[in-house]
């Protein structure tokens, strides 16, 4: 019996250090991205961990206000140490399902521009944008046309609603009414051409061939860096943008 425990304890203490071991190894030389135990950096390609590093700086709706403030004012920084142009915007309890917490503004910095511009989102949405634009969107643009985005068009990202404008009061909230969303249109490149989700998914409109191929891309890059992304694939709903969220549940069409 004692020999059975010692032998019990010996592997324990075996497969403890085998642990302790894969963690150093993987601490040494697995990318930063892949760990969530890791920071986040904004300039660092996407990996398997960079949602639950994204996921550090949501806000809990319980959260108290010096909470909310230390946690928003850390994204704040984040944005910041990657060049990007933020500001603090004010968050807004319209009643009910509608408010927003931890509220930012992007200004301008190391970014493309919204159009229209102004908008305010969650901060860890407006991470999200980030990342997105950053190893998503632009290397698509440059790929596929040879030239970068000047702008993203966009419908807005916060709305007081529930999802797709129902009335009934059983239907879910949407992220929007959260600033937790945002509605892409379509992208205007360098060189003025605009590139639309109504006009150009199917690849038959002004851009092309070139505009389909484009648009699916960053539709399929926007699924590892969002929660829900929606596109015209997805219902009639959604026939002229492409609908990006950072919302808990995940659905990719």
């Amino acid at each position: 019996m004692k020999r059975d425990l010692a032998d019990f304890w010996n592997l324990l203490w075996e497969a403890a250090l085998g642990l302790a071991a894969a963690f150093a190894l993987a601490n040494l030389f697995a990318p930063p991205q892949d760990l969530p135990w890791k920071p986040l950096d904004l300039s660092r390609p996407i990996g398997t961990a960079t949602a639950a590093q994204v996921a550090d700086f949501e806000v809990r709706r319980a959260a108290a206000p010096e909470e909310s403030k230390a946690v928003t004012d850390a994204c704040i920084q984040l944005l910041r140490e990657a060049g990007v142009q933020v500001e603090r915007a004010e968050d807004r309890d319209d009643g009910g399902f509608c408010v927003v917490q931890g509220a930012v503004r992007l200004t301008g910095g190391a970014i493309t521009p919204l159009a229209p511009g102004g908008l305010v989102m969650q901060c860890p949405m407006a991470v999200r944008y980030v990342i997105w634009d950053r190893q998503v969107l632009q290397p698509a643009a440059r790929e596929v046309f040879g030239q970068s985005v000047a702008r993203v068009d966009n419908m807005g990202a916060y709305a007081c609603r529930r999802i797709y404008g129902q009335e009934d009061v059983n239907a879910r909230p949407s992220e929007h009414a959260r600033a937790n969303a945002l509605d892409v249109a379509g992208v205007t490149l360098q060189d003025g051409r605009k590139v639309s989700v109504l006009a150009d998914w199917n690849g038959d409109g002004p851009a092309g061939a070139e505009g389909g191929d484009f648009l699916k891309r960053i539709r399929q890059g926007a699924c590892r860096v969002f929660s829900t992304v929606l596109s015209p694939e997805y219902n009639e709903a959604h026939r002229d943008h492409l609908h990006l969220d950072g919302a808990e549940r995940g659905l990719c069409s």
